[in-house]
C-alpha cells in the first residue's frame, strides 16, 4: 500500500508537470489582467498591499515562465486614455503578425493563475515587509532559483495566505526573514550578517544586499550582464509621489528572466540615503560600487552591464525626499558611478517608467538588419544645398536639426508610441528620431514597428549616448571612482553590434553630465561606430574628428506653445552667428507640434531651414573641411 501511494503521488506530479507544459507550450498563451491593482484604495493597508503584492508576484512569475518562450501576458500599463498592453497585443495579433492565431487562456484570479503555472516554478521566495530592501533581493533570488516573490503576511486574505497557506500552497524554498515572521536582518554594527562571514554594515537596508552578494554574486549564480535599479517596498510609504504605476514592479519580469541582480541604492557619498537617514554616510554607495565591481570582474571587461531603471527621485535621494541634491544631478551622478564600471542604463524614468511584458516581447522576431540610406553629394547639389564646386550653399541660410527624444528608455517608447508616433502629421517634416538601439532587448516589437511604418521623412539615430545611457568620459583612463582600465574598447564593440543591425551611424546626443568630456581616445571610440556624427556637451562648437562631424549640444526647446518655441529657436540662431548649423533638443513632442513650430519659425525667419539628418551632418562635414575642421 505504501508503495502504491508513492506511485500514485509520482504519477500525479508527473501528470501535473506534463499538463502545465502542455497548457502553455506551442501557440497557447496565458493572460492575466492586473489593471485592478490600479484601482485599489492606496490609503488602506488592503489596497496598498494588493497594489504591491499581486503585481510583484505576477511579474516574477512572468520572468520565469517567459524565459525561454512567450507563455504569459498581462495587462497593466495605462498612459492617459491609451491602454498600452492592449495596444501592442492588438497590433501584433492581426493577420500575418507574430501573434496571429495564438490560442489564449485567461485567468480570473491569482489562485487560478498560480495553480496553472505551479508546475513550471520551484516555489516561492518570501521576503520581509519590515525590511524594504528584501523585496529587491527577492526579485534577484526569484530569477536565479525559479521562485515567485511573495511578501510574508499571515493576515487572512493576504497573498501569502492565498498562495502559500492555501490555494496552490506553493512551497517556500527561500526565506528572507525567519519562518516565524521575525526579521533575520538586524543592521546592528558589531554583528555578523546571518549566514555569512561579513560584519553588518550598520544599515538594515544594506545588510540584505551584502547577504545577496555573498550568497549569489560571489558564487557566480547571478547573471552580471543584467541588473535592475527599481524602487523597493519603500514605495508603499509614499505611493502618491508620482503616477501610481511607478512602483515599476511590472518592469521586473525581463530582469528576472535574465537572472539579474536588483538594487535600490543612493549614488551619493556625501549624505546618508534619504530612505535610511541613520545609516553611516556613503553606505549605499559602497554597496553599489561593490556590486558593480563584481559585475565588472565577472564580465571580464568584455561585456557591458545592462541596468534597467532610473533614480526614483520623487521618492528618494533628492530634495524631494529631504536630501541635499536636485533631480538631474542625481540622475547624472548615478550615470557617472555606473559608467566607471562599464555599466549603462535603460532609463525607465518617472512619468512613463512602467513597462510590462518585456520577458514576453523579448522573443519577438526582428529582421537580421534594418538599413538606412545616406545622402549623396549629387542629391545635395540637386536640392541646391551644395554648389557646383562642392561647397555648402549657405547664402544667408541657417540649417537646423531637432533631436527628437528622449527615447533612451524602453518604457517611454512603449508608452508614447500611440500618442506620438501615431500622430497623423508624422511624415510631413524631416525628423531625426533618436532612439537607443539597445531598447530592442526589452521592446523589440516597438523598435521594429518604427522601422516598418516609417515614412521617407523619418530617419533614425541613436539616443544618448549610443546603445545605452552612459557617460563615456568615465570609460576613459584614468577612471575616477573605479581606477579600472579603459572601457572604451568594450563600449565600441557593444555599440557596433546594435548600430550595424539597426542601420545607425549618428549618435544624436552625448550626455557628458558630471563626467569628463570626450578626449582623443573617446572621440576615436565614437568614430569607430558613429562615423556620421555625434553631439556631445563638452566639445568646441564644431569639429571634424577623423571625418566624423562633431557639433556641440545646444538648447533644449520644450515649450508647449509653438509660438514661444519658435521665438526661442530664432533667437538662438541669431546669437550663434559663428556657424550656420544648429541643434535643438526636444522631449516627447508630437509631430504636430514640430509642424506648428516650423510654421512659426518660417514666419519669423524664412532663411532657417530644417534638414533631414543625413543632409545636416553631411553638409556639416563638408563645411568643416572647408573651415580647417574646427569652429569655436
Amino acid at each position: 500500500m505504501k508503495y502504491l501511494k508513492l506511485l500514485i503521488a509520482f504519477l500525479l506530479i508527473t501528470n501535473a508537470a506534463f499538463a502545465g507544459e502542455k497548457t502553455f507550450a506551442g501557440e497557447r498563451i496565458g493572460m492575466y489582467d492586473l489593471r485592478y491593482t490600479l484601482l485599489t484604495d492606496l490609503k488602506t493597508n488592503t489596497g496598498i498591499n494588493t497594489a504591491w503584492d499581486d503585481v510583484h508576484a505576477v511579474s516574477t512569475l512572468q520572468g520565469i515562465v517567459n524565459r525561454d518562450k512567450p507563455c504569459l501576458y498581462v495587462f497593466f500599463v495605462m498612459e492617459g486614455e491609451n491602454d498600452i498592453d492592449t495596444y501592442w497585443w492588438n497590433k501584433y495579433s492581426q493577420k500575418d503578425e507574430w501573434l496571429y492565431g495564438r490560442t489564449v487562456q485567461k485567468f480570473a484570479t491569482m489562485e487560478e493563475l498560480f495553480t496553472a503555472y505551479a508546475p513550471l516554478i520551484n516555489g516561492a521566495v518570501v521576503y520581509d515587509g519590515n525590511v524594504p530592501s528584501t523585496s529587491n533581493v527577492a526579485s534577484s533570488v526569484a530569477g536565479i532559483e525559479n521562485l515567485v516573490a511573495i511578501r510574508y503576511d499571515t493576515t487572512p486574505g493576504s497573498l501569502y495566505d492565498r498562495l502559500i497557506l492555501n490555494g496552490p500552497k506553493l512551497p517556500v524554498k527561500r526565506w528572507l526573514l525567519n519562518s516565524d515572521g521575525t526579521s533575520m536582518f538586524t543592521g546592528k554594527k558589531g554583528t555578523k550578517i546571518i549566514g555569512t562571514d561579513r560584519w553588518s554594515t550598520g544599515s538594515l537596508k544594506n545588510d540584505p544586499y551584502v547577504w545577496f552578494i555573498e550568497k549569489y554574486m560571489k558564487t557566480g549564480k547571478c547573471n552580471t550582464e543584467f541588473a535592475a535599479y527599481y524602487i523597493d517596498q519603500y514605495w508603499k510609504q509614499n505611493p502618491f509621489a508620482t503616477v501610481r504605476n511607478h512602483h515599476t514592479l511590472t518592469n521586473h519580469d525581463f530582469f528576472v528572466s535574465k537572472k539579474a541582480f536588483f538594487f535600490d541604492l543612493s549614488p551619493w557619498g556625501d549624505e546618508p540615503a534619504t530612505d535610511e537617514p541613520g545609516q553611516p554616510v556613503g553606505t549605499d554607495l559602497n554597496t553599489l560600487k561593490e556590486m558593480l565591481l563584481l559585475a565588472y570582474q565577472q564580465n571580464k571587461n568584455k561585456k557591458m552591464c545592462y541596468i534597467g531603471g532610473f533614480p526614483s527621485w520623487a521618492y528618494k535621494y533628492t530634495m524631494h525626499a529631504s536630501g541635499i541634491h536636485d533631480d538631474v544631478p542625481t540622475e547624472w551622478e548615478f550615470s557617472r558611478v555606473i559608467s566607471a564600471y562599464n555599466a549603462f542604463k535603460d532609463a525607465d524614468a518617472i512619468g512613463y517608467g512602467a513597462l510590462a511584458n518585456s520577458s514576453f516581447w523579448q522573443h519577438f522576431p526582428t529582421k537580421k538588419k534594418y538599413q538606412q540610406a545616406w545622402v549623396t553629394h549629387d542629391e545635395l547639389q540637386k536640392r541646391g544645398l551644395l554648389t557646383a564646386d562642392g561647397k555648402v550653399n549657405v547664402d544667408g541660410k541657417n540649417f537646423i536639426i531637432f533631436y527628437v527624444g528622449d527615447y533612451d528608455a524602453s518604457s517611454w517608447v512603449s508608452q508614447r508610441t500611440p500618442s506620438i508616433w501615431d500622430d497623423p502629421n508624422r511624415g510631413k517634416l524631416p525628423m531625426m528620431w533618436c532612439i537607443s538601439p539597445v531598447l530592442a532587448e526589452r521592446v523589440p516589437h516597438v523598435i521594429h514597428n518604427f522601422r516598418v511604418t516609417a515614412t521617407g521623412n523619418d530617419y533614425f539615430a541613436a539616443a544618448d549616448n549610443g546603445a545605452g545611457y552612459i557617460m563615456p568620459g568615465m570609460l576613459q583612463e584614468p577612471r575616477e571612482l573605479s581606477g579600472l582600465p579603459s572601457g572604451l574598447p568594450v563600449w565600441a564593440k557593444h555599440c557596433r553590434k546594435y548600430y550595424d543591425k539597426w542601420g545607425l551611424s549618428i549618435t544624436g546626443f552625448v550626455i557628458d553630465g558630471l563626467a569628463p568630456g570626450l578626449d582623443q581616445e573617446g572621440l576615436d571610440c565614437y568614430a569607430s561606430f558613429s562615423p556620421n556624427g555625434i553631439v556631445p556637451q563638452k566639445v568646441p562648437m564644431a569639429l571634424l574628428h577623423k571625418n566624423m562631424p562633431v557639433i556641440r549640444a545646444d538648447w533644449d526647446i520644450n515649450e508647449g506653445d509653438p509660438k514661444v518655441a519658435a521665438q526661442r529657436i530664432v533667437e538662438r540662431v541669431k546669437q550663434r552667428s559663428a556657424m550656420p548649423f544648429h541643434w535643438f533638443r526636444n522631449i516627447l513632442k508630437k509631430p504636430t507640434w514640430y509642424c506648428e513650430v516650423m510654421d512659426e519659425v518660417k514666419s519669423l525667419n524664412e532663411n532657417i531651414v530644417l534638414l533631414d539628418a543625413p543632409s545636416f551632418f553631411e553638409l556639416l562635414r563638408i563645411y568643416l573641411k572647408d573651415h580647417d575642421s574646427y569652429v569655436e
